[in-house]
């Protein structure tokens, strides 16, 4: 019987505890902001690692605004058949209730991303970072603050531009808000505005004007940096996406202006292109950015550890 490896299973103690952390953290968000008829089951926003047992890359994936750690499974269960450990973290004020979200800032998201980022570097040598729609934009920003803490750095429709006209003016219809809210007038406030979302069993229906505030001034800050990043990036953008303009991956490249840094653009007419039959086309280039990164990296998995 092979004697049990003392490094490992300390490694593994730390993860756990870690895990556990971020799991009462959920649950007590969950039970606190909890809304009959609009907060979604447990399952949908609890964080969620994948660990291959011999992998020494992990990759930390980072959901949308309104979402859930939900909707990244499928490009997580992807890089998990392919021998990669995978971690997705909950972002504050997602999982639970609109309410929650309204109350909640880009630094809390950070944050969230942070501790993820501890549960990876316990149990990994080496990291890279994606995400999703505004977790693309947390995925940037962090490449950009932490440059030595990533080998890559993966953006699937970052939301440096919204499409529609309405969404110009929500640093207006916020400051009106907190007037109203301030002045008593709660009744002439209007704090959420409808949300038709691909995903509507995992995505909020009512999105807070605030949660469009704090993401655009998250996209503003980014922009302005995105020059200064030092690693390799791959920028995807949905070429027909109706809520993200697209020419913002365009943009967002274009500043990158590194020759380690690749643009790719998916022909689909909905913004969601992360699940569904749609995905295998991302998670093609995600495979191959990886593969420029890591091209001894083996390419069978070692799933000796249940996903936790």
């Amino acid at each position: 019987m092979k004697p049990p490896d003392p490094i490992k299973e300390e490694r593994e103690l730390v993860d756990t505890n870690l895990l556990e952390n971020e799991n009462h953290r959920f649950k007590q968000a969950y039970h606190v902001h909890f809304l009959d008829g609009e907060t979604k089951p447990k399952n949908i926003g609890n964080p969620f690692l994948l660990p291959n047992a011999s992998s020494k890359t992990g990759i930390l994936l980072v959901h949308g605004l309104m979402a859930a750690p939900e909707e990244v499974r499928e490009w997580a269960q992807f890089l998990y058949s392919k021998g990669y450990t995978v971690y997705v973290p909950r972002l504050a004020g997602h999982g639970t209730s609109p309410i929650d979200l309204s109350n909640r800032h880009y630094g809390e998201w950070m944050a969230s991303v942070d501790r993820g980022i501890d549960i990876l570097r316990t149990c990994c040598k080496n990291l890279v970072i994606g995400g999703f729609s505004t977790g693309a934009g947390l995925a940037l920003y962090q490449a950009i603050q932490n440059p030595t803490a990533f080998d890559g750095v993966i953006s699937i429709s970052a939301p440096l531009k919204f499409k529609g006209i309405s969404t110009n003016f929500v640093e207006i219809l916020h400051a009106w808000n907190r007037f109203a809210i301030q002045s008593g007038m709660t009744l002439l406030a209007k704090e959420y505005a409808k949300n038709h979302p691909d995903n509507p069993h995992i995505n909020y229906h009512r999105c807070p004007i605030q949660g469009i505030v704090e993401v655009k001034a998250l996209m503003k800050k980014v922009y302005s940096s995105l020059s200064t990043l030092k690693i390799p990036s791959l920028i995807i953008q949905g070429k027909n996406d109706p809520k993200v303009d697209g020419q913002s991956g365009q943009k967002i490249f274009q500043c990158i202006n590194r020759r380690d840094s690749h643009y790719r653009e998916i022909d689909f007419h909905l913004h969601g292109i992360i699940r569904g039959p749609i995905s295998q086309e991302v998670f093609q280039e995600v495979e191959t950015f990886l593969d420029t990164l890591y091209p001894e990296y083996p390419k069978s998995p070692d799933h000796s550890l249940e996903p936790i």
